[in-house]
């Protein structure tokens, strides 16, 4: 190999690498949605809470994603639910409602839980196993 030729190596690759670099980027933060409740029973919240995500800046599908997980109102589902969050290695879990929450408690001590109830749903119908 000749001197000008491993330069003109050395010097391509140097111009490379930091493209190379740039292209890999972080993985997307994930939001894990967990709820004992249907679909179609929290359409309207779900919208809310994604258009709350978008006034802060975060839009799903470009700089984070929402995993949503529902228990359709079988509350010994929650459990099994909030492991599958858990095991996706999502950022943070979003439990909407006192069952979703108490499951997602159970289910790790190093992914950070935001909750909340609502007054007249808190707790009707449910108790822990």
């Amino acid at each position: 190999m000749r001197r000008r030729d491993f330069i003109n190596l050395i010097t391509g690759s140097a111009t490379a690498w930091p493209l190379a670099a740039r292209a890999q980027q972080p993985a997307m933060p994930v939001i894990g949605y967990l709820t004992s409740r249907s679909q179609a029973e929290i359409a309207d919240s779900i919208a809310a809470f994604r258009q709350g995500l978008r006034e802060a800046g975060y839009i799903d599908g470009e700089n984070v994603k929402v995993e949503t997980r529902f228990a359709e109102n079988d509350y010994a589902r929650a459990p099994g639910l909030a492991a599958d969050l858990v095991r996706r290695q999502v950022s943070v879990i979003v439990a909407d409602g006192f069952p979703a929450a108490v499951s997602a408690k159970a289910a790790t001590t190093t992914i950070p839980i935001v909750f909340f109830l609502e007054p007249t749903r808190s707790r009707q119908g449910w108790s822990p196993a």
